[in-house]
């Protein structure tokens, strides 16, 4: 490994250049010089690593597969010389994280930006989608995720916070139309809701019980916050997760409607891949959003962080929970 670094880093050029003599110049080394590395770790490697002609040069699908551990390698180098250098355990380089669009503008991309202004050595890439991403495969350092559904032995999980999904409105579409007693009430009411989903709401009420009600609605989207301002605007009863009204509850543009009822337990938790040391940057981020979520709940919401490696089914950290996103739910 030590051997390869000079290539291995010049692959890492590459990649963020471009271009082979866009590397060069970021590296003020020759383009021959690049040329030749490359051409050097190829050969190791048995496989052609980047797609290059006249006016254009891309990552192979080995190349890209090579560099997601290259770049841990690479992070894990420097936070070494880091310390070295500075008797500090310092985050560097690059921290890769996705999470789910509307949770991760509100809560994830604060504590991200934040991060990246304490520790002027460390870059953070966001990745806002619904859709679950491979966290082994080591497209990303952490994965957000809300909802458990799924287990992979492959990834660790440690619980960032308990939610719920609940039934808000605004107090004047409620002051408007009623406040419904029970969820039979809900039929007389303009639903809001996500995506495609036309299903019945499954609403937990009193004690263990579970009732199925119909849901259609004359106000979708395809994008969680838009059905968000909708509800806030006054234009009917939206089911969301708890953490994301939390705000608007708070300062009284949302109230609760059917307090005693729930949408289903949505905890949300960050992925990543199990291995023996976790990086300085992954556990930092991790911490801040323990504390970020921490300090945006109201007072009586339920749940909490747990200890970080712990997963659903091994509170010790040796298995692993994959958690899938909100997508195509509302």
């Amino acid at each position: 490994m030590l051997d390869d670094l000079p290539e291995l880093r010049t692959l890492q050029q590459i990649a963020v250049a471009g271009s082979l003599s866009g590397a060069a110049r970021r590296m003020g080394l020759s383009l021959a010089v690049v040329s030749k590395r490359l051409a050097t770790l190829e050969r190791r490697v048995g496989v052609r690593l980047v797609n290059r002609t006249t006016r254009h040069l891309s990552m192979t699908e080995e190349g890209v597969l090579l560099m997601a551990r290259v770049e841990r390698a690479l992070d894990a180098l420097r936070e070494g010389e880091a310390m070295l250098l500075t008797g500090r355990d310092e985050p560097v380089g690059t921290l890769r994280v996705s999470a789910p669009i509307s949770f991760g503008r509100r809560h994830v991309a604060p504590v991200l930006a934040a991060m990246a202004g304490r520790h002027p050595r460390l870059s953070v890439f966001l990745s806002l989608d619904d859709r679950l991403v491979d966290v082994a495969g080591g497209e990303v350092d952490v994965a957000i995720r809300i909802g458990a559904d799924t287990v992979d032995s492959s990834a660790a999980m440690h619980r960032l916070a308990g939610n719920r999904r609940i039934l808000v409105a605004a107090p004047g579409y409620l002051d408007r139309h009623g406040r419904p007693d029970d969820p039979d009430g809900l039929s007389a009411h303009v639903l809001l809701r996500y995506g495609d989903a036309v299903g019945p709401w499954r609403l937990y009420g009193p004690g263990d019980g579970a009732t199925l009600v119909p849901a259609p609605a004359r106000l979708r989207a395809d994008d969680g916050d838009t059905v968000q301002d909708w509800c806030v605007a006054g234009h009917g009863i939206a089911a969301k997760s708890e953490l994301d009204v939390n705000a608007e509850l708070s300062d009284g543009r949302l109230e609760r409607v059917l307090p005693d009822w729930h949408a289903g337990e949505r905890p949300v938790a960050a992925l990543f891949p199990a291995r023996a040391g976790m990086p300085r940057k992954t556990r930092m981020f991790i911490e801040a959003m323990d504390a970020h979520l921490a300090s945006s709940r109201r007072p009586g919401a339920r749940g909490g962080p747990d200890g970080v490696g712990a997963t659903a089914n091994d509170p010790g950290g040796n298995g692993a929970a994959r958690f899938h996103s909100q997508a195509r739910r509302d």
